[in-house]
């Protein structure tokens, strides 16, 4: 879709908006979680928000238009939306109890969220060769910095990993053999993008029960962050602890050897 958007001059910001739009909508039909219909106009709408939430990025990218805005409505897109739904799926609930899920399901998505978000930026960053010199230190508004230190929080522990990394005269190598050990990990903590949970509440809803989606947030989801963080330090600890053979970390004496 991207072409398309250029060709009609839509602006990373506007594709933000429309896609706020189509996740209020989306929100507004899990309202009326108990009718199957509502379940499939809300799977349709966050769909159309998905689609929004990639595009505007791609769009920034192609025009060099990134700003301090369209971050913010980037933010909104992502996280907002899912506060709007998670609020609509108490409302139609309508009891104590359906609040107190939502809120520990919105509590556990954020974790998960953030967490994953550091992963990836780690993963890619270190297939393209860039050890981390120091832990990040997070940076803007506070809720932002909150979100930012909960991504960032793996990167104190990784650290013994970075230093390795960055004692590697062959980095481009050393990543790549990183990135294909960590593929696994990766694979299994991309249960935790928004795709799934998307797919999850309209679920729950078509089910007729909408704490289904509450729960497989708080439990399933829970544990393959927990499991996918776990794994994905065991191949730090391969590369740390001397599994990765020594040409590659350090190629230069392998002709005094």
């Amino acid at each position: 879709m991207l072409p398309l958007a250029l060709r009609h001059g839509l602006s990373a910001n506007a594709v933000s908006v429309i896609g706020l739009g189509c996740g209020t909508i989306a929100a507004l039909a899990y309202a009326q979680a108990s009718a199957p219909a509502a379940a499939v106009i809300g799977l349709i709408f966050s769909v159309a928000w998905l689609i929004a939430d990639g595009l505007d990025g791609m769009i920034a990218r192609a025009t060099k238009t990134a700003s301090a805005l369209g971050r913010t409505l980037d933010g909104l897109c992502d996280h907002g939306v899912f506060a709007l739904i998670y609020i609509a799926l108490a409302c139609a609930i309508g009891t104590t109890g359906g609040w107190v899920l939502a809120i520990l399901a919105g509590g556990c998505h954020a974790v998960q969220s953030s967490l994953y978000e550091g992963e990836r930026a780690r993963f890619h960053r270190r297939a393209r060769g860039e050890p981390l010199a120091a832990v990040p230190v997070p940076t803007g508004m506070p809720l932002v910095r909150l979100y930012d230190s909960v991504a960032g929080s793996v990167d104190r522990v990784s650290m013994p990993f970075e230093r390795r990394f960055g004692a590697a005269e062959d980095r481009a190598a050393f990543g790549a053999a990183y990135a294909a050990a960590a593929v696994p990990a990766m694979r299994l903590q991309s249960l935790l993008t928004a795709n799934v949970r998307v797919w999850a509440v309209c679920l729950a809803c078509l089910i007729g029960n909408p704490r289904l989606f509450f729960w497989f947030e708080i439990v399933p989801l829970t544990l393959v962050c927990a499991v996918g963080l776990y794994r994905h330090r065991r191949v730090e600890r391969r590369f740390v602890f001397g599994a990765t053979p020594h040409s590659l970390l350090f190629p230069s004496e392998q002709g005094h050897s």
